[in-house]
């Protein structure tokens, strides 16, 4: 049985390993930021000490929970599946144009407007530029591992799934620094190319390189099934450890600014949430308008509504700094994603009746040799 067949046959691992975690991942995340605060407060020396570990302006302990948790995702992703997209193009289509046409500067242009523009009188400039930072790099880094969860919840195409997302990630080796930059510059926040590329380096390039060899190494040795029930349940766990770790590390960090400014998570959090819906709807409408299947458009949909908000995070705390505006920006999209996700999860299944009926999946198996 090839890879890809086992795949589409059952719920990616990402399900299995961490759906309880994904399914209260806001819950954990307001626990990890509480538990930052209090760090930050009441045992200053825990980021003091820890801010000293760093090379190049990267801070060895959060890239190595970083590491963490985007590892397990990148092994997941089975690249051999790309070839079948021939048999129903207009699901890719549709994705990867709304993810790098059209998202990226929508939430430039909804963010710009609210945080610079609406409150204006609530935000200082200055701190408003790095929400504004935040807000572009989430924009730029379409989802990666969550979609499982949600193609999993709206019945999707599990291996088309597995297309759509792979093929974002190799087109954000390419496009995820200069579309960064450009909208950087724009919003007049300037940032080194090579400091952009370092974080590219470190977060996209590595883990998906040590995810692909990891994936065909052990697959090849112990064959996929020990893959996917063996190794993907023992990996499934490091990522939400990671996730929460590197919180409370933000939140140690950022504690003075948030108990200092509350008022500022919810204002953060307005745009996001409004991009998060547009975005959805733009990707969901055209699948409808182009007839494509229900279990191809939802999965689709939620790719570009969802952020890659570990590279996210990643990004802001290499550009910026653990302290950063822009770091707090992007772990406000880790805290509003999910029940938005939720949320459109049910949207997508209450209109499936929008589309054709299902008549085979998007991706059709290969031969078993």
């Amino acid at each position: 049985m090839s890879d890809t067949n086992h795949v589409a046959d059952d719920a990616p691992s990402t399900k299995e390993g961490m759906g309880r975690f994904e399914r209260y991942l806001t819950v954990w995340v307001a626990l990890g930021m509480i538990a930052g605060v209090a760090i930050g407060q009441f045992l200053p020396v825990v980021p003091d000490v820890l801010s000293r570990f760093e090379y190049a302006q990267v801070s060895i302990p959060v890239a190595i929970l970083i590491w963490a948790m985007i590892y397990p995702m990148m092994v997941q992703i089975d690249f051999s599946a790309i070839l079948g997209v021939r048999r129903q193009p207009k699901g890719l289509i549709i994705t990867t144009t709304v993810n790098w046409l059209i998202k990226p500067f929508t939430m430039f242009a909804i963010a710009w407007f609210f945080l610079i523009v609406v409150f204006e009188p609530f935000i200082p400039a200055d701190l408003a530029r790095e929400y504004l930072a935040g807000a572009i790099l989430l924009g730029a880094a379409p989802c990666t591992a969550m979609v499982f969860v949600w193609s999993y919840l709206t019945r999707g195409d599990a291996a088309y799934t597995l297309v759509q997302v792979s093929v974002n990630d190799l087109i954000m080796l390419v496009l995820f620094a200069p579309i960064v930059v450009l909208l950087l510059g724009i919003s007049d926040i300037h940032v080194p190319w090579d400091t952009v590329a370092l974080s590219v380096f470190l977060y996209i390039v590595i883990p998906l390189t040590a995810g692909y060899l990891t994936r065909i190494t052990l697959i090849k040795r112990r064959g996929v099934e020990w893959f996917d029930n063996v190794f993907m349940k023992r990996l499934g766990s490091v990522t939400p450890i990671g996730l929460i770790l590197t919180l409370v590390l933000l939140f140690a960090f950022q504690g003075g600014v948030i108990l200092n400014n509350p008022l500022h998570i919810l204002l953060i959090a307005i745009p996001l949430i409004i991009q998060t819906f547009l975005i959805f709807f733009i990707a969901y409408r055209w699948a409808k308008a182009w007839k494509v299947q229900h279990s191809v458009a939802a999965p689709g949909a939620m790719i570009g509504a969802s952020n890659f908000f570990e590279l996210a995070v990643a990004a802001a705390i290499a550009l910026f700094g653990l302290q950063s505006g822009a770091a707090l920006a992007t772990v406000v999209g880790v805290l509003v994603e999910v029940p938005l996700m939720l949320a459109l999860v049910r949207i997508a299944n209450r209109t499936k009746h929008w589309f054709p009926a299902e008549t085979q999946p998007g991706i059709a198996p290969a031969a078993t040799p």
